[in-house]
């Protein structure tokens, strides 16, 4: 596996173009401000005069409708949401695109699953981050930058690869490295951490060790800083140097819990269970019951989502962030803002 740095991207080959972010979002903003300050050429494209577009605005950006925004661009990424990329390809992009533009796309969803289908002389590439935008933008403000992956799925002028690296390099990936995979295997892994790990696997946990714990009588106050507010440090050690660098810090009782009862909650049984939404990832069984949801108007979606807001987690979550404050100081997400 080879991996791409500062010196394995010729930046100079976009400054030139005109670069359009399709979504001003998480990811959207982050890219949009990222090679402005990096001296790209950069519009974002907006629903007119939707919640998005005085935001980008005020952060000192081009705004423009899709369909312009489109004809203007040399690249266009998109970065709106999943379930809306089809629609707005549809609808303001596909007849917009003329022969050598650059298709690119910040996750392979909608290319993977043959939502968007470009004609054959799109070039196609995605530029994915490994990090929320919020982080994405954070790092790069910082000097630094977080991984990326790089994946070209239609070629037809020949250099796209060597664009890809190039904006990869103007959001900052190139400060520590740059992977190149493929579509099918970025959006197959990207579902899987989301689901079984990174989101689903740890918020699940999250409130079974917080239930757990009240069920059996103790204080939510005990519950809440033992089973969310300490994993960030825990987190943090595992980020910086792994699971040894973890078990390094802790103390011989907790490492001791660690190795023996750890293995005992994540067992086979939970491995299995992992390989199940796998494969359901694999066979795009995931993709269509998500498109489907998006169609029947997110009654489930909606409905688990505000099961969530009002567990009782959140409430008491709220009270003792509100009493460490110094804590909180440096918001990683700015509503008001991005």
């Amino acid at each position: 596996m080879k991996v791409f740095y500062e010196k394995d991207c010729d930046i100079d080959l976009i400054k030139n173009l005109n670069i359009g972010i399709i979504g001003f979002g998480s990811q959207g903003h982050a890219h949009a401000l990222n090679l402005k300050d990096s001296g790209m050429n950069v519009s974002v494209g907006l629903r007119k005069d939707g919640e998005s577009w005085k935001k980008a605005e005020l952060s000192g950006l081009e705004v423009l409708e899709v369909a312009d925004l489109v004809k203007k661009s040399d690249i266009i990424m998109i970065l709106a949401p999943d379930t809306s990329q089809k629609e707005i390809y549809d609808n303001h992009i596909k007849d917009n695109l003329t022969t050598g533009k650059y298709l690119a796309f910040g996750h392979g969803f909608n290319i993977h699953y043959d939502q968007i289908v470009p004609n054959d002389d799109i070039n196609v590439f995605m530029v994915a981050p490994k990090a929320p935008g919020h982080t994405v933008r954070g790092t790069y403000e910082e000097g630094a930058g977080v991984p990326g992956l790089i994946a070209v799925n239609q070629d037809p002028t020949g250099n796209t690869k060597d664009i890809a690296l190039a904006y990869a390099a103007g959001i900052g990936s190139s400060r520590v490295g740059i992977i190149e995979t493929t579509f099918k295997d970025e959006t197959e892994t990207d579902l899987f951490g989301e689901q079984s790990v990174l989101c689903g696997g740890l918020s699940s946990l999250i409130l079974a060790g917080f239930e757990t714990l009240t069920e059996a009588g103790y204080p939510p106050e005990m519950a809440y800083f033992e089973c969310l507010h300490e994993v960030k440090l825990i987190v943090d050690l595992v980020y910086q140097g792994g699971i040894s660098n973890m078990r390094y810090s802790i103390s011989d009782t907790a490492k001791y819990g660690d190795i023996t009862r750890g293995p005992r909650l994540i067992d086979e049984s939970v491995k299995n269970r992992m390989k199940e939404i796998l494969q359901e990832i694999q066979s795009g069984k995931f993709a269509n019951e998500w498109i489907e949801e998006n169609k029947s108007g997110r009654k489930n979606y909606t409905k688990l989502l505000k099961d969530g807001e009002t567990h009782p987690i959140e409430d008491i979550g709220e009270t003792l962030r509100s009493m460490m404050t110094p804590l909180f100081k440096k918001k990683l997400v700015d509503k008001e803002k991005n």
